[in-house]
């Protein structure tokens, strides 16, 4: 459980990430965007890759609880898969700084502990995915001439391509409105008729 002013970091630090980028994250512009010294920064996190961790593991907890619902629902695998689909698109429209960091690549290539990280979070993800399209094809509801992991990898794409196009400033767009189009399209693709 985060303290208040773990909180307050995470959020202080989601937002310069946002508007200043992660080069400009560091733990001076951090403790002058919170009004703190570095010191008081330091008495909650070691550094600030201990910090992009805290702000992985908000965006896992999050992530878990929509997937975990979506597994116990007893929709049809495509609507589970849709729901699972808009909740993540909701969740990055609501705190559009968590874009930048799961989808910055370059903050992640030199950081062993934040690629494991990461790698962990998207082998969850797709895992969640993969087990409702298996459930869909046992169904019969999805198409079964592609494997479940391939289908799911079409899936998870979709949606990262869709919140990049977003992200790269795109903003503009009726995101509900995108988000059910691309969908509906996948459905069409691999929904048995």
């Amino acid at each position: 459980m985060l303290t208040a002013r773990q909180q307050e970091i995470i959020e202080a630090s989601l937002e310069l990430i946002s508007t200043i980028g992660i080069q400009g994250f560091t733990i001076k512009n951090l403790s002058k965007k919170i009004g703190v010294t570095e010191p008081a920064i330091y008495r909650h996190y070691e550094n600030k890759i201990s910090i992009l961790l805290a702000i992985l593991d908000y965006f896992k907890a999050r992530s878990e609880l929509l997937f975990i619902k979506q597994v116990n629902d007893s929709d049809s695998s495509l609507d589970r898969i849709e729901k699972i689909f808009q909740g993540h698109f909701n969740a990055f429209e609501k705190t559009p700084s968590l874009v930048n960091v799961i989808f910055s690549e370059e903050i992640f290539r030199n950081e062993p502990i934040l690629q494991e990280k990461i790698t962990d979070i998207m082998d969850r993800n797709s895992g969640v995915i993969k087990a409702i399209v298996a459930e869909g094809q046992a169904r019969g509801e999805i198409k079964s001439e592609v494997e479940s992991k391939y289908l799911t990898l079409i899936i998870l794409g979709s949606l990262r391509m869709m919140v990049k196009r977003w992200q790269m400033g795109d903003k503009s767009f009726n995101h509900s409105e995108e988000v059910s189009r691309l969908f509906n399209t996948i459905k069409n693709l691999i929904e048995v008729k």
